[in-house]
Formats: structure tokens, C-alpha cells, sequence
């Protein structure tokens, strides 16, 4: 018996039960669907179904979904599909597919126009936008103040880098933030974390309030601009930083300590990272004092920091133990949590905003320049600087759906 391949397309009024009511009718001449996709925007169903029945069935079959979409009140349609049509569309699902997150306070036609013009420049395909972040209210626009759309795109970019490059460009200009990722397997299991400290976790940098309080904050603010210039390297600006907080009590540290500004988004991000299983590691170039009171509140697997010399009376003596964690050692370390969790680079992220992030940022399978300085964000692929530092959530594909009354689930 010859069979055919037609598309059913029902769009109108969602109702509970339509989708059932249509394969009951499909299931009496054991229809076999080849293909099924629904959207469903403020209520407006739109559903595809494509199927493959034997050719003296549709008739009958066509007829019945005619009656039933008058009944349920929507509309229908068919299109009868060639077999060397339906060849040429399943032969597409080898080609690379990439997800592209697109976040903001709010996001105009504008904004998501210059995306998907990126999109077509490359040649890739839409397979499907959907929204993460929970719908807007328009008589209270405090609530909701960010709006996020993932991209499902299926092709191979022209040119990768200069898409990349172009989508960072926009940012700047737009008031959207961009992430690009190749959705694979290692996408969907990302599984550890790793973030800077001073001006991502925390909005302060914690040298700079030590040195205030030591009354070395001019001369401390001058050999970090120095370190910046590239007139000296971080080693040598580091020890001659620490070496001016000679004398400082460590109960200064304990009274910054207890007053850290955490960065908005901080705390909804580690609750679910560490609900969903993650394993998160805090790579520092500041000082272990103030990381291991952010492990306390966060329930963080692992610190890397510089730690500061204390005398037996409780002083700094202007010296560090041990070795400095500059940008390579940071990008080492996360490669050595990596190994020691068993998890593939390829399944890390790394979250940071300064130059001795960048090598962590690159080394890592997702790496995020968050507020960062020019030069970071000239270099990395992917940039939040419009929300809080739980943006980095969507990035990995969550929605605000279901992170609502405890349910993480992806």
C-alpha cells in the first residue's frame, strides 16, 4: 500500500485536551508521526504535526480533523509533503547546532533584529526561539527588569570568530549581552564553576580597603595604576601592594569581612549551582582571608587566594605565604579542579571581570566576562554586563520558570 507524508498545521485558542483529541483521530489509522512541534504564545496555540499514513486513509483522515478543529474552534491546515522532499529535510539533522542566549533589561525589535541579522549573515538556520526569563508584567515594570531569549540555531557559521566578534560589538552599543555556545552534550553537563572574587562575587576590591585603612590607599591606587600601564608586572605590584599593609590589625580584616558587598544575584546564583550539584571554586587574586568567609556563606567546594602574613600579636607583616595567584596560576588551577573532580574542560565555566581572569576565561568551556574592564571584554567570547551575576543562570539554559518554589531542574 503506498503511503504519504502530509503536514498538519493547527493554530487559534490553546485548550486542555485538543492535542489528545487530534491522535485519537490520527491513532485509528495508526498514523505514524514523523515529526511534532507546539508553540504557545499568551495563549495562541500554533502546532505542527507531520505524519505518514497509507494514501487511501487521508481522505478520511483530513475530513475528521476538519470536524474536530470546527468543534474545538481553531483553524487547520494540510500540505501534502513529496518523499524527496522529506529526504532533503531529514537529511539536515547532522549539522552542528549552536545556542545563542540573548539577555537584557528589556529587549526591543531592534535589538533582536541586529541578532537575528548576525544569524542570517552566517548562514545559519532558527530552529526555534523561546523565552527564560518570566514574562514581563506592564503595569508593575519593576518586576521582571531583565528579559532573556535563547536562540536554537542549526547550520555551521561562515566564520565563527567574526561571529563572535560582531555579536561582542553589539553588546556595546545595544544594552543586550550575548552568549554563543555549540549545543552539545557538554553544554548540557556543565558541571563546575570557577569565580574571581574581588568586583565579580564581591563589588569591592579587597586590597584597596585594606590599604585604606592602613592610610596607604594613594600610594596602593598608584601602583595598581602602574600594574595597568604594563610599567611593572602583577608579581612585582602584588608584593610591593601587600608590603604596604604592614601593621594592620587582623581585625580590620574580620570588620571587612563582615561588611563585604556581595554582587546582586550573587546569593539566587550559588543556591541553585549548588542544588543543581555543581562543584564551585573561588580563583582569587586577592587574599584567602575573604574567601574562606564567602566559602562559610556559600557552601563553596574550594578557595584559591593569596594569603597575607600574620605575626604572633595578630599583625600583617607586609609579606604573602606561598605562591601568587596571578592569571596562569588561575588558569592552571582550574584545570587541576577539573582533573581532581574527573569533569572535561569542555564542562567548566569560569566568571571573572580583570585581565589576570582573561587565561581562566579562555581556558574554560564557557567563559564569561562579567562588568568587565575593556581589554577582557575585547577578548572573551561571552559578556554580561546589563544584569546581576545571576545571569550567568541562563547562560547555561535555566529558566525562571523552573526556578520557582525550589524547582531547578533544566
Amino acid at each position: 500500500m503506498r503511503k504519504e507524508q502530509i503536514l498538519i498545521r493547527i493554530t487559534g485558542k490553546d485548550r486542555s485536551g485538543l492535542t489528545a483529541s487530534i491522535m485519537s483521530i490520527l491513532s485509528k489509522v495508526d498514523a505514524q508521526i514523523l515529526d511534532i512541534g507546539q508553540a504557545d504564545i499568551h495563549s495562541s496555540l500554533s502546532l505542527g504535526i507531520l505524519i505518514r499514513i497509507d494514501e487511501k486513509d487521508s481522505g478520511q483522515v483530513m475530513k475528521e480533523l476538519l470536524f474536530k478543529a470546527t468543534e474545538l474552534g481553531v483553524n487547520i491546515g494540510f500540505s501534502p509533503i513529496a518523499d524527496e522532499d522529506y529526504e532533503e529535510w531529514a537529511g539536515r539533522q547532522g549539522k552542528n547546532r549552536y545556542i545563542l542566549t540573548v539577555i537584557g533589561p528589556s529587549l526591543s525589535a531592534r535589538q533582536i533584529a541586529s541578532a537575528a541579522e548576525v544569524v542570517a549573515q552566517q548562514g545559519l538556520n532558527i530552529d526555534y526561539i523561546k523565552r527564560l526569563t518570566g514574562r514581563m508584567s506592564i503595569m508593575n515594570p519593576e518586576r521582571n527588569v531583565r528579559a532573556c531569549i535563547e536562540f536554537s540555531l542549526r547550520g555551521t557559521p561562515r566564520d565563527k570568530e567574526q561571529m563572535q566578534a560582531r555579536l561582542m560589538e553589539i553588546s556595546k552599543d545595544s544594552g543586550m549581552d550575548f552568549s554563543f555556545q555549540k549545543d552539545d552534550m557538554y553544554r548540557r553537563m556543565r558541571r563546575l564553576i570557577c569565580f574571581d572574587m574581588d568586583s565579580t562575587l564581591i563589588q569591592a576590591e579587597c586590597i584597596d580597603e585594606l590599604a585604606k585603612r592602613a592610610g596607604v590607599g594613594d600610594q596602593v591606587a598608584a601602583i595598581t595604576e602602574k600594574a595597568m600601564r604594563g610599567e611593572i608586572d602583577f608579581k612585582e605590584s602584588f608584593t610591593r601592594r601587600v608590603a604596604l599593609l604592614r601593621g594592620l590589625h587582623v581585625s580590620v580584616m574580620q570588620e571587612i569581612a563582615d561588611n563585604l558587598p556581595i554582587t546582586e544575584g550573587a546569593d539566587r546564583l550559588m543556591h541553585v549551582l549548588k542544588t543543581c550539584g555543581y562543584k564551585i571554586a573561588i580563583l582569587s587574586g586577592g587574599f584567602t582571608y575573604f574567601g574562606e568567609h564567602l566559602r562559610q556563606r556559600f557552601g563553596i567546594d574550594y578557595v584559591y587566594a593569596n594569603e597575607l602574613e600574620i605575626d604572633e600579636n595578630g599583625y600583617l607583616t607586609g609579606r604573602y605565604v606561598g605562591e601568587i595567584v596571578d592569571g596562569r596560576r588561575k588558569a592552571d588551577l582550574l584545570k587541576l579542579i577539573a582533573q581532581t573532580e574527573k569533569v572535561n574542560l569542555l564542562q567548566t565555566i569560569a566568571v571573572g571581570d580583570g585581565a589576570n581572569d582573561l587565561p581562566m576565561l579562555l581556558e574554560a568551556g564557557l567563559g564569561i566576562a562579567f562588568h568587565a574592564k575593556p581589554r577582557v571584554q575585547e577578548s572573551a567570547r561571552q559578556a554580561l554586563n546589563t544584569v546581576g551575576l545571576d545571569g550567568v543562570l541562563y547562560f547555561l539554559g535555566f529558566k525562571d520558570s523552573q526556578l520557582v518554589a525550589g524547582n531547578t531542574s533544566l
